[in-house]
C-alpha cells in the first residue's frame, strides 16, 4: 500500500513545512504533543499531489527523488560540485558591515534581504517575524521591516500561509527557509513551474536541527522565568566573547528582561535534546537546493569574534553576483573560501547526518518503519563506539520530549534527563578518543 502524508506524520516524518496543505482542501498546521507543527486534514484521500511536495517523501519520483537530482534542475548555472557541499559557484567567509551586530551571525541574511528588495529582484519577502510575542511566517515588502526582524528563531514556524496568498501577491516573492523547507518549495517549483518566476529567489538558512516549542519553555524556565513568557531571543551576542558563547533571554508576564548565557544548559545540538525525528534523516547539511546559503562561521580564526561571521555559498549567479557586489561596494568585509574551511565549519552536522545516516536508516528498517528516500552516496559503514553514540543521542532525543511533556518542570526534567544526557557525553568523548588513537595508528 502507498504511503500518505497521514504516515509521514504518523511516523514523525514531518518538519512542519506546510507545502502539503497546498494540495489538500481544508487542512491546516496544528501543534501535535510533541510541540511541533504538523498537518490536520478531513479528507484523507487524495493526497498523492501533497506527498509529492513532502521534502521527506519515502516514494518520489525519479527525476526529483534527492537533492542532487533537484539541483540539477535548479542550479543549472552552478558551476562547481562537491560531495558535501552539492552544487555551487562560490564560497566565502565575512560579515556585513551594516547588519552585524543586530543580526544572527555576520549579517549576511539581513543584507540579502536588503539587496534582493532593493535591486528589485523580489518585491516581497516570506521570512519570519515577531506575531504577537512569538514567531510565524510574514510577508514584508520594505527594508524597515526586515532590519527589525533579523535574528535566528529557534522555534516552530510554518509556510502554510504562502500558499493561501500567493497568487493575490502583487510582484514576486523571495523566501528563506532551513534544507527541507528549502527542498519542498523547490518541489513545489517543479510540479507548479509557474511558481519559478513567482519565486525568483530562496536563500538557506544552514539549520543544525529543529525544536520543539518545548525547547524554547526549557531555556525560558533555565533563564528564571516562571509562566509566561515573550519576546524571545535565542541568540543575544557578546563582542568581548568567542562567537559561540551567546544568551537566550525573554521578558515574562511582568515584562522583565531574563538573560542566560547558553553554556549554563550545555550542549543543546549534539544531545539532540528536543530535536524533531525528522531531522535524522535529512542529509542536506547545507541547503543546498537554494540561491544561497549561509550559516555561522565557528572556525578559527573567526570564532574569537563575538559579533560572528557567516559561511556563505552562493549556487546561482545572482547569488554570487550580490555577494561580489557587496564587497566592490564596501559593504561586506568577505573573503573566498574554500571548501574544506565551509565543510569544516560544519563538521559536527555532517559527522552527525551524513557519517551516521546509513546506521539510523538500517535501524529504522529494521522496525520495518517508514523510510525517507536517501542518497545511497552519502552511506558510509560507521565503528562500533560511534553507534553508541548514535543510539544514545536518538535516546535522549526521545526522552527529552516525553520527559517535557509529562511535568513541563525545569527541575523534575533535569533529574530525569541528567544520567542520559552524562552518557551520551561519556560516550562521546570516547568516540573522539578512539578515533584519535585509530589516526595515530592507522592515519586518517
Amino acid at each position: 500500500m502507498k504511503p500518505t502524508i497521514k504516515d509521514i506524520v504518523k511516523n514523525d516524518l514531518c518538519t512542519g513545512c506546510g507545502v502539503c496543505t497546498s494540495k489538500i482542501k481544508n487542512s491546516k498546521m496544528v501543534w501535535n504533543k510533541d510541540g511541533f507543527l504538523v498537518p490536520e486534514y478531513e479528507d484523507i484521500h487524495n493526497t498523492d499531489d501533497a506527498l509529492k511536495l513532502c521534502p521527506f517523501n519515502p516514494i518520489p519520483e525519479e527525476i526529483v527523488r534527492d537533492e542532487d537530482n533537484i539541483a540539477e534542475i535548479f542550479l543549472a548555472d552552478s558551476t562547481k560540485f562537491n560531495n558535501k557541499l552539492g552544487k555551487y559557484i562560490n564560497t566565502y567567509i565575512g560579515y556585513s558591515k551594516e547588519f552585524r551586530i543586530t543580526s544572527s551571525s555576520g549579517g549576511l541574511a539581513t543584507y540579502v534581504f536588503k539587496s534582493l528588495l532593493s535591486k528589485r529582484v523580489v518585491t516581497n519577502l516570506f521570512v519570519v517575524k515577531e506575531v504577537n510575542g512569538t514567531y510565524e511566517y510574514q510577508l514584508f515588502k520594505n527594508t524597515e521591516d526586515i532590519i527589525s526582524q533579523s535574528k535566528t528563531r529557534y522555534i516552530p514556524v510554518s509556510m502554510d500561509g504562502l500558499f493561501d496568498i500567493i497568487n493575490s501577491v502583487d510582484g514576486t516573492v523571495g523566501i528563506a527557509g532551513v534544507a527541507c523547507f528549502i527542498k519542498a518549495l523547490r518541489l513545489k517549483q517543479f510540479y507548479e513551474p509557474e511558481l519559478k518566476a513567482k519565486i525568483p529567489f530562496l536563500i538557506g538558512i544552514i539549520c543544525g536541527g529543529l525544536k520543539s516549542k518545548f525547547y524554547t519553555d526549557f531555556l525560558a524556565q533555565s533563564a528564571g522565568i516562571k509562566g509566561l513568557y515573550h519576546n524571545q531571543e535565542y541568540r543575544l551576542k557578546d563582542a568581548n566573547s568567542i562567537s559561540s558563547n551567546y544568551s537566550f533571554g525573554a521578558f515574562d508576564s511582568a515584562n522583565n528582561f531574563h538573560k542566560m548565557r547558553m553554556k549554563k544548559v550545555g550542549d543543546m545540538w549534539g544531545s539532540g535534546l528536543f530535536k524533531n525525528h525528522a531531522c535524522d534523516f535529512c542529509d542536506d547539511v547545507t541547503t543546498e537546493l537554494a540561491d544561497i546559503s549561509l550559516g555561522d562561521a565557528w572556525i578559527e580564526p573567526y570564532y574569537h569574534e563575538g559579533l560572528g561571521n557567516s559561511i556563505i555559498i552562493t549556487r546561482s549567479p545572482l547569488a554570487d553576483q550580490i555577494i561580489k557586489d557587496g564587497i566592490f561596494q564596501d559593504n561586506l568585509n568577505v573573503k573566498e573560501a574554500n571548501e574544506n574551511e565551509i565543510i569544516f565549519s560544519q563538521r559536527g552536522s555532517y559527522n552527525h547526518r551524513n557519517y551516521g545516516l546509513k546506521y539510523r536508516v538500517e535501524k529504522l528498517q529494521k522496525k520495518g518503519l517508514l523510510i525517507p528516500f536517501k542518497r545511497t552516496r552519502l552511506f558510509q559503514d560507521i565503528p562500533f563506539y560511534f553507534k553508541w553514540v548514535q543510539n544514545q543521542r536518538m535516546k535522549v532525543r526521545k526522552l527529552s520530549l516525553e520527559f517535557w511533556k509529562d511535568s513541563k518542570n525545569l527541575t523534575e526534567f533535569n533529574q530525569r534527563i541528567r544520567k542520559d544526557r552524562e552518557k551520551l557525553t561519556k560516550l562521546t568523548k570516547y568516540y573522539h578518543k578512539f578515533n584519535k588513537i585509530k589516526t595515530l595508528l592507522f592515519g586518517k
